[in-house]
């Protein structure tokens, strides 16, 4: 199979006519999306040439040490929009998050390089720079869904939670129900994204490997393997940062720290 054809600049200039559809219908039903629409495709466009350019010389130098640093960098601006998104105060919120990142996704990194890929260099940058972000990329949703679930419901729930304190109850089994549920709430929506992938849509980088010469048979086997990694990745990440944030969000007596989150999320 042949690769697939570059993209003039000129066409792809002409690929954002397709805006108008979204354009005419915010004006129409006033959605008043159109500032925010085009602030997010400005963005999504400016950041991911940038990243492009980063990629040409990351893969040209291939440096284990570049490769390992770009990758940490990616975890501290996934720990940021995690913790700005949930409503929590950065510096407090920080280390917990970045440990889960990367115990969770990190570790999910090494295994399918090193055990699934198994190349001859486990630190190149096409796999280590480039399967990290799709992890990362695909656990940060789901962190922030449970991390915001747990503490909204919390919040909400505290005459909940301090009668099981009450009963006799540890603070394990007090949380253990708003963990769960919060779990839950991260993952339900990748699980049923997952069950419907090649049925409903082709999944991306399926697509990609396809558009870039690779035969039917290899991508999809690296799709499966990557949808592996990153429903693993999901679900570690999540669990651990759940756990780390509600140790660092209660003071000894089990009472929740409301000076931890930020006054706009404050119901």
């Amino acid at each position: 199979m042949e690769a697939a054809p570059d993209i003039a600049l000129v066409r792809l200039l002409l690929g954002f006519a397709l805006l108008l559809i979204p354009l005419g219908l915010s004006l129409w039903l006033r959605l008043r999306i159109v500032t925010g629409m085009f602030v997010s495709v400005g963005r999504m466009t400016a950041q991911l040439f940038l990243v492009s350019i980063l990629l040409i010389y990351l893969f040209e130098w291939d440096n284990p040490w570049i490769n390992v640093g770009w990758v940490l960098l990616m975890v501290v601006f996934a720990c940021g929009s995690a913790i700005m998104n949930s409503g929590l105060k950065f510096r407090h919120f920080f280390l917990p998050v970045f440990a889960a990142y990367l115990i969770g996704a990190g570790g999910v990194l090494i295994y399918f390089t090193g055990v699934i890929v198994n190349p001859d260099n486990l630190l190149t940058a096409q796999l280590l720079v480039v399967v990290g972000g799709m992890l990362l990329g695909n656990s940060l949703h789901s962190v922030i869904v449970g991390i915001s679930h747990f503490f909204q419901a919390l919040r909400k729930e505290k005459k909940r939670y301090h009668y099981l304190l009450a009963l006799g109850a540890g603070q394990w089994e007090a949380l253990y129900p708003f963990f769960r549920e919060s779990l839950l709430a991260a993952l339900r929506p990748f699980l049923a994204n997952m069950a419907t992938m090649g049925v409903v849509f082709l999944p991306g980088m399926m697509t990609g490997q396809i558009l870039g010469g690779a035969s039917p048979d290899t991508a999809i086997k690296y799709q499966i393997a990557i949808m592996l990694a990153i429903f693993t990745a999901v679900a570690a990440s999540v669990s651990l940062s759940l756990f780390f944030t509600s140790r660092k969000g209660f003071d000894a007596y089990g009472v929740l720290k409301e000076e931890l989150f930020r006054n706009d999320s404050r119901e």
